[in-house]
């Protein structure tokens, strides 16, 4: 199948020409305003798809907006019909389509333009009306407020917010490009005259806002956002592809003694927290039980030895563990256990509890194996 891509160079079309790549789609036309114009009446003979994603948003003049849009549209259909290609055409437009500004006029009369082509020529037409969209790839401080706040909170650089209360209606990246291969294999999600994407997250701009500044901060907290939520598992994305290059690492505070070290990786407020544990050969850690804490050790590197006495008997229950056999141990409440280096080299141990450190409610009472 060849498809024919405009505006190839933008942000919708980077991703979905990934993505056809990604599903072997291979023969693809891409089509961007430094292309050859002469190209364009050879891709219009060929294709037998055209997604239409150029246009202009951010012109120097408001009449760029019209010749953009329309115009640049009216050529895209007239290459088609010279050729007799009715092959489906996919047009993007904007919910902005309903309102009385330049933009919208011009995106409105696209969309009366390939209606009537569709009309006039019986191919397929499909026309979306995008909200805002966001996602890797979008351009920062141009047109997406996403964008340029992700941005901006990643180099540290200050954010604008005239009013917080704003709601915004968004579609992600990836929900649009799955629309659109499912368009491209005849699947589309159309409702009248008019073709949707399914997933469309309604939020506000205040909200928006202290989410991506408690991504930026938990790399102190050692959080990770909620992913149960799907508008902050993509928003996150979204946000550590505006990292600079030279900020993709952030230190760890490793507790440090004689018999190795302790560091906390990861927290969260409903699935626990993750450590890694290190300690050095002959040193034995632990020697405490739990009434409601709870764990699981993974030993990644080295051997050992876990140790576990329930607390009202003398009975000793080990369990030798290795790196070069990963198994995870249980550590059941009313257990005193410790874990104890029995190699050579440092014994380097995955630690998930099921609740944060609390000093306050530690839940640890020392009591020797």
């Amino acid at each position: 199948m060849k498809i024919l891509v405009t505006g190839a160079k933008g942000f919708i079309s980077k991703n979905l020409i990934s993505k056809l790549r990604n599903r072997k789609y291979d023969d693809i036309y891409e089509y961007d305003r430094d292309t050859d114009p002469s190209l364009l009446d050879q891709y219009c003979k060929e294709a037998d798809f055209v997604f239409h994603l150029a246009g202009v948003n951010r012109p120097k003049e408001q009449s760029e907006f019209m010749e953009g849009n329309f115009g640049f549209t009216s050529n895209l259909l007239d290459s088609l019909k010279k050729h007799n290609n009715t092959c489906p055409v996919m047009i993007s437009s904007s919910i902005q389509s309903e309102l009385d500004n330049p933009y919208g006029e011009s995106k409105k009369a696209g969309e009366d333009l390939l209606f009537t082509y569709g009309k006039e020529t019986r191919a397929k037409v499909l026309v979306y009306r995008f909200p805002n969209v966001f996602g890797k790839w979008c351009r920062p401080n141009y047109n997406s407020v996403v964008a340029t706040f992700c941005y901006n909170v990643a180099h540290s650089l200050p954010i604008q917010v005239n009013d917080p209360s704003v709601i915004m209606n968004l579609v992600y990246i990836d929900d649009v490009v799955n629309e659109l291969i499912n368009a491209l294999e005849g699947k589309e999600n159309k409702i009248g005259p008019f073709c949707e994407v399914p997933v469309v997250h309604t939020i506000t701009l205040g909200e928006i806002v202290d989410l991506i500044y408690s991504f930026k901060n938990s790399r102190e907290d050692r959080s990770v956002p909620n992913m149960a939520d799907a508008f902050t598992k993509k928003l996150y994305s979204t946000y550590l592809s505006y990292l600079p290059e030279d900020k993709f690492t952030y230190s760890l505070k490793m507790n440090v003694d004689q018999r190795g070290s302790f560091t906390e990786f990861i927290k969260t407020p409903d699935r626990g927290q993750v450590s890694v544990n290190i300690s050095k050969p002959g040193i034995t850690k632990g020697n405490h039980w739990h009434h409601t804490k709870n764990e699981k050790f993974l030993v990644v590197s080295g051997k050992g030895v876990i140790r576990f006495r329930k607390i009202d008997s003398d009975k000793v229950i080990e369990y030798l563990v290795s790196g070069e056999k990963m198994e995870v141990v249980d550590i059941p409440t009313g257990y005193a256990h410790n874990i104890e280096n029995v190699g050579n080299v440092d014994l380097i141990t995955i630690m998930w509890a099921n609740e944060t450190y609390n000093p306050k409610n530690a839940d640890t009472y020392y009591l020797e194996v």
